[in-house]
């Protein structure tokens, strides 16, 4: 995607060391900056401090931290080792354990001194096809968009998303705003109501940051101004991502997502979700019961960040100091909230049959 007209992805190997170049998007959106990653340990500490965040580009991270690994210590131990250091950098997210095994079961045949160009080029593999997965959900939620639009006479088609599934949140594209930026682009009336999803203000510094350097319009909106806009008739579909969506269609995605489910149901407004494969787990099937929510620090609700006009970035305390604050990041969406899962392979009611039948070499005999 275009940051001031240049094309840029999320991840990148930055020399011929193996060095890896990634966007520090905790610095978003008052800097533009980019951080140089030289191990394991530190791909690890970037996905916890959401350096890097995202379920797709985690899982991407997580492969070109399999791989600054193996550049140090390609031997058996350390294999394990760096997996199990990585997987615990963030636990919600089920494409950290996908990427983290699909490397691991590709490098643990090979002979030590294969592994380090073996661990990168899976790495690049991931990220390419995580490009090309989320091309494919753009055409098949673009056409969902043409639909609406084709009865709105040039009018904008207006498009409720929460926190960012963009392509800060991916390699390239992004899963919600992939067929947004696809309707853009090709001439498509569009208008995006961004919500600011608090804790951390994802919708706020992220979302709202890559649309308005891609030039789509859109407006920023607190997150208990949802429900309103669709009241009001101001909302003609919701698209959101997820972090992790179960066998069943339940999706877990940034919380207050189940909220704005709620109210797009109560107000007739379409839900859908976009996700690529890797992020569904097709060895659960309660989302409330069984995907583990992460509780991240409370400091996440207590302080915020933002910038001075002077431009120093600055973080401030939005409570009484000593309080007890509890920070879940993610809620639970159940299915029949859904009215469909954008996938790769094209769009599916949020259930069992619906994606066995668009992936049934998930299905087990």
């Amino acid at each position: 995607m275009r940051v001031d007209g240049r094309q840029w992805r999320t991840i990148w190997v930055e020399n011929e060391a193996g060095d890896v170049g990634v966007i520090d998007q905790t610095l978003l959106p008052h800097r533009f900056t980019c951080r140089v990653v030289g191990d394991a340990a530190e791909m690890a500490a970037a996905i916890c401090d959401m350096v890097v965040r995202g379920a797709p580009l985690i899982g991407a991270s997580a492969a070109y931290g399999m791989a600054l690994a193996m550049r140090s210590n390609p031997a058996d131990d350390h294999l394990d080792a760096a997996a199990a250091m990585l997987a615990a950098a963030r636990p919600t997210a089920v494409n950290l354990r996908w990427a983290l095994d699909r490397l691991v079961g590709q490098l643990r045949p090979l002979p030590a001194h294969l592994r380090r160009a073996a661990a990168y080029k899976h790495a690049a593999a991931i990220a390419d096809e995580d490009v090309a997965i989320n091309q494919a959900i753009g055409c098949h939620g673009l056409d969902l968009i043409r639909k609406v639009a084709d009865g709105k006479a040039g009018k904008p088609v207006n498009i409720l998303t929460h926190c960012n599934a963009g392509w800060l949140a991916t390699v390239d594209w992004g899963t919600a705003t992939a067929p947004i930026y696809m309707a853009h682009d090709t001439g498509l009336p569009v208008h995006v109501w961004v919500e600011e999803t608090r804790p951390r203000n994802q919708g706020a510094a992220l979302t709202a940051w890559e649309l308005s350097k891609h030039g789509v319009p859109m407006s920023l909106i607190a997150d208990n101004a949802g429900g309103h806009v669709m009241q009001h008739g101001q909302v003609d579909m919701v698209i959101v991502g997820t972090d992790r969506t179960t066998a069943n269609g339940d999706v877990a995605n940034k919380i207050g997502t189940y909220l704005k489910a709620l109210a797009a149901r109560d107000n007739g407004v379409p839900f859908y979700v976009a996700l690529p494969s890797p992020t569904i787990d097709f060895s659960l099937h309660d989302g409330i019961a069984d995907i583990p929510i992460e509780e991240r620090s409370p400091r996440e609700v207590t302080h915020i960040q933002g910038a001075t006009e002077s431009g120093t970035i600055v973080e401030v305390n939005l409570a009484p100091v000593g309080i007890t604050a509890r920070n879940y990041a993610f809620d639970v969406t159940p299915a029949r909230l859904v009215t469909g899962l954008i996938t790769e392979r094209g769009i599916t009611p949020a259930s069992s049959e619906g994606l066995a039948a668009l992936f049934p070499e998930q299905v087990k005999p």
